[in-house]
C-alpha cells in the first residue's frame, strides 16, 4: 500500500518537498510522487490540493483521497471519482490562524485608511483622516467551523463587535451567533465588514447574488476566503458600482487563476489576492500520515467527509 503525493497545481510547494515532510512524520512509509509513480496498482491513498482529472483512472486500487486543506467540493463532485472512494480533509491550526490574519489585515486597511494614505503619498499630499473606532465596528463572520471560529475569536479579542453566522446553531463566547438563512439578510445590514469562510454547497453557491448584496451596509467591505462560487461576480461588480458594498477583497474566485480579461482585476473597488490567505499546513501533516496508517490498519479515519452532504 502506497501513498501518492500529487498537489495538482503550481504556486505552492513541490510534490517532492511535501513527500519529504511526510516521510519525517512516518519513516519507512511508501510515499511516492506523481513524478516517480512506480506501479499505480500499489497506490491506495493519494494526497492532493486539487485532484487532477486523470488521476482516479490511473489508480485501480485507490481507496482514499486526502485533501491537503479544508474545501473538498471539487473532489466530492469529481466526475471520475467512484462513489466508494473515501475522502478526508484537514483541520489544521496554521492556515486557520493565517486566514484569520488575512481577514484582520484587510479590515485594518479600511479601519486605518491605508488605501487613502497610499494615494496621498503618491500625490505628496499630507491629509490626515480619522480612523474608525474598533469598538464601534461590527464584523460578520459567515461560517463558524474551525477557521471561522478562529477568525471570530481573534476579532473579538481585539475589541470588535463580532456577529457570527452558520447554517446550524453554534455558540462562541463573546460572539453574537446566529443561524439559518432567514437570519442572514439582517446580519449583513449591520456589518461594516463581512468575512466569508463558507464551504461550497448547493445552499451556498451564488449566496451573494444581487438581492443579498443589496442587503449589505453601504460602504461596507465583503471579504471572501471561502469558495469563489459563493459570489455572483457580475452581480458583485454591479453592486460595487452602486457602493453597496463599497469594497470587495477576494482571495478566491470562480475561476482560478483569475482570467486576464476578468473585470475584477481593474475594478478600483476590488482587491485580489491569489488564493494565499492560508498557506502553511503546520503540524496538520501528522494527520495525513495518521490517515495513511489508519487506512493500512483498517481503523476509523480522521476528518472523513460525508460525500452525500459535500463536507
Amino acid at each position: 500500500m502506497a501513498l501518492l503525493i500529487d498537489i495538482g497545481h503550481d504556486g505552492w510547494m513541490r510534490n517532492e518537498d511535501l513527500a519529504q515532510k511526510l516521510k519525517a512524520f512516518f519513516p519507512g512509509a511508501d510515499i511516492r510522487t506523481r513524478e516517480a509513480l512506480g506501479d499505480p496498482a500499489e497506490v491506495t491513498m493519494v494526497a492532493v490540493s486539487r485532484l487532477s482529472e486523470d488521476l482516479p483512472g490511473l489508480l485501480p486500487n485507490l481507496q482514499l483521497v486526502q485533501k491537503l486543506g479544508a474545501g473538498v467540493e471539487t473532489i466530492v463532485a469529481h466526475p471520475a471519482l467512484p462513489p466508494h472512494i473515501r475522502v478526508t480533509r484537514l483541520r489544521p491550526d496554521a492556515p486557520a490562524r493565517e486566514i484569520a490574519e488575512w481577514f484582520l489585515a484587510h479590515i485594518l486597511v479600511r479601519q486605518r485608511n491605508l488605501r487613502e494614505y497610499a494615494k496621498a503619498q503618491e500625490e505628496r499630499r499630507w491629509s490626515p483622516i480619522e480612523p474608525a473606532e474598533t469598538p464601534e465596528t461590527t464584523v460578520g463572520v459567515l461560517g463558524l467551523g474551525t477557521i471561522g471560529a478562529r477568525s471570530a475569536l481573534l476579532l473579538r479579542d481585539l475589541g470588535y463587535r463580532v456577529v457570527g453566522w452558520s447554517a446550524s446553531p453554534k455558540s462562541l463566547e463573546g460572539v453574537d451567533c446566529r443561524h439559518g438563512q432567514a437570519a442572514l439578510p439582517d446580519l449583513l445590514s449591520e456589518c461594516d465588514h463581512v468575512c466569508c469562510i463558507l464551504p461550497s454547497t448547493p445552499q451556498t453557491r451564488d449566496l451573494f447574488d444581487a438581492a443579498m448584496l443589496a442587503r449589505m451596509k453601504p460602504g461596507g467591505t465583503l471579504l471572501n476566503a471561502g469558495r469563489g462560487d459563493l459570489i455572483d461576480e457580475a452581480a458583485l461588480l454591479a453592486a460595487l458600482a452602486e457602493g453597496t458594498p463599497g469594497h470587495a477583497v477576494l482571495d478566491v474566485t470562480r475561476t482560478e487563476p483569475l482570467p486576464q480579461d476578468s473585470p475584477l482585476w481593474s475594478d478600483p473597488n476590488v482587491t485580489i489576492t491569489p488564493h494565499v490567505s492560508g498557506w502553511h499546513l503546520g503540524d496538520a501533516l501528522t494527520d495525513v500520515a495518521e490517515n495513511y496508517r489508519r487506512l493500512v490498519e483498517g481503523t476509523p479515519l480522521l476528518h472523513e467527509v460525508d460525500r452525500t452532504r459535500g463536507y
